[in-house]
């Protein structure tokens, strides 16, 4: 049997393999909104010791498992697409962390990149964690290199459709990230049920096409006015680098 081929007419945006720059295709799924033009006085970044110590804040109260406090630490746009119960909810789900050790800070201009080693309840896990100038988390990402990719869709979609953005966003690749911020993840996939309908139910999930450099992933989506195919790309460390959608929506399967 033939392999599947992605449709010509998708929408969406593919991280170029191998250089930082994006793909802006047809269509708005994952078409980055360009950033309002700054206004004022630039905040200062934080210094190694900063980016450090507010590491050590935010990896604490996560071992603490205080869900309000973790709320607290989110940056204002991590902190418009979630809740502190969405995070004891999310918290419920993760499995104990025990202790860490920060291998890299990498300060920059107006946010810090912190990449740790955190010691669970549920074995080892590698975590990137960008924080802002203020101390804030903007954003992580967990390797999960050593995860099917299937996997890896399935749980980014579940993520979405729980409305979880936060942690639907940890899936994409960091210069993904910073296109898309969490916010823009919301809108999108809100738009796409005003279309398709509430999702109902990710029926079938297939790898299409692996190479050593990028795994195509297709899921066989339900919504309650139709079924079809939304194509998920992922680099070679599992980090999804672009998700696509069909312009031409299959109807529902009858039940049978």
């Amino acid at each position: 049997m033939p392999r599947p081929q992605p449709r010509r007419a998708l929408i969406g945006l593919l991280l170029l393999l191998g250089s930082q720059a994006l793909l802006a295709p047809r269509g708005a799924w994952a078409q980055a909104t360009p950033a309002p033009a700054a206004t004022g006085q630039p905040s200062a970044a934080l210094s190694e010791a900063q980016a450090r110590a507010a590491a050590e804040r935010i990896l604490t109260t996560i071992r603490n498992g205080d869900a309000q406090a973790r709320f607290n630490q989110f940056s204002p746009a991590l902190q418009s697409v979630s809740s502190p119960s969405m995070v004891a909810a999310t918290m419920k789900t993760q499995p104990k962390l025990l202790r860490w050790a920060i291998r890299s800070i990498q300060p920059g201009f107006d946010s810090s990149t912190v990449e740790a080693t955190l010691f669970t309840s549920a074995g080892e896990r590698d975590l990137l964690m960008v924080i802002d100038d203020q101390g804030r988390i903007d954003g992580y990402h967990f390797n999960v290199t050593d995860q099917p990719a299937e996997k890896v869709v399935r749980d980014f979609i579940t993520a979405l459709a729980s409305g979880h953005f936060i942690s639907a966003s940890s899936f994409l690749a960091p210069q993904m990230q910073e296109q898309i911020p969490q916010g823009q993840l919301q809108q999108k996939w809100l738009n796409l049920q005003r279309i398709t309908g509430n999702f109902v139910r990710v029926k079938r999930i297939n790898r299409a096409e692996s190479t050593p450099e990028m795994r195509l992933v297709i899921v066989n989506t339900e919504f309650n006015r139709l079924t079809d195919n939304l194509f998920v790309t992922l680099d070679s460390d599992n980090r999804i680098i672009g998700v696509d959608f069909p312009t031409d929506p299959a109807a529902p399967s009858p039940p049978r």
